[in-house]
């Protein structure tokens, strides 16, 4: 079972705090990031989250592959500032590159939970099962985009079930077509609601 903390309701971090019945206010809490990074304020925007930084075993490879057909989403990136130095030169520089569109995010106290906060999505390219973030990243409402695993399940627009977009291979393919789903189903603001619910309420 999942720890009931932290939460985004009583995380004193965020500048919104927020439950399942008040995801409006997670909007702000992107509005305020995108402030922060100092990108235009467009909280329509899908912005796609890497809540564990990047290294070679969180799937890097995977990522420089993807990263050229990210680019040619409507979607914002944003990267916490940590993991290995050879993804952090590169992220940097695209990040250079795309000012507007791409970000590193200082791995400051609490910089997780108010990324995760904002993000409408999460990134997870390797089996996040054991990693801290896919449970948090549920917690707060950003819908995983992540190679399979067993806590989560691939969302069903038929039966309006599931907590995430899965992808089973991990090839550059397979990860791409997962966020493109995703960002097709984040163009109808109710079933994305529906699945950040399910996100947050899994025990």
């Amino acid at each position: 079972m999942r720890s009931p903390s932290p939460s985004p309701a009583s995380d004193t971090a965020l500048d919104y705090p927020y439950t399942a019945k008040t995801l409006d206010m997670k909007l702000q809490n992107k509005a305020a990031l995108q402030e922060e990074l100092g990108w235009p304020v467009e909280p329509k925007r899908m912005l796609l989250c890497l809540p564990d930084g990047m290294t070679e075993t969180l799937g890097g490879a995977l990522l420089m592959e993807l990263l050229p057909g990210l680019a040619t989403l409507p979607v914002e990136l944003v990267i916490l500032g940590k993991g290995s130095a050879q993804y952090g030169n590169v992220l940097t520089q695209l990040a250079g590159k795309h000012r507007h569109r791409i970000a590193i995010l200082p791995a400051q106290e609490s910089a997780q939970t108010r990324l995760l906060a904002a993000a409408d999505a999460s990134l997870f390219l390797t089996d996040a099962g054991d990693l801290p973030a896919l449970p948090l990243a549920l917690a707060y409402g950003a819908v995983p985009i992540a190679l399979a695993t067993r806590s989560l399940d691939d969302y069903n627009p038929n039966q309006e079930s599931g907590n995430a977009f899965v992808f089973q291979t991990p090839t550059v393919w397979h990860a791409f077509a997962a966020a493109v789903r995703a960002l097709e189903t984040y163009r109808f603001p109710f079933d994305w609601r529906t699945i950040q619910r399910h996100c947050m309420q899994e025990e």
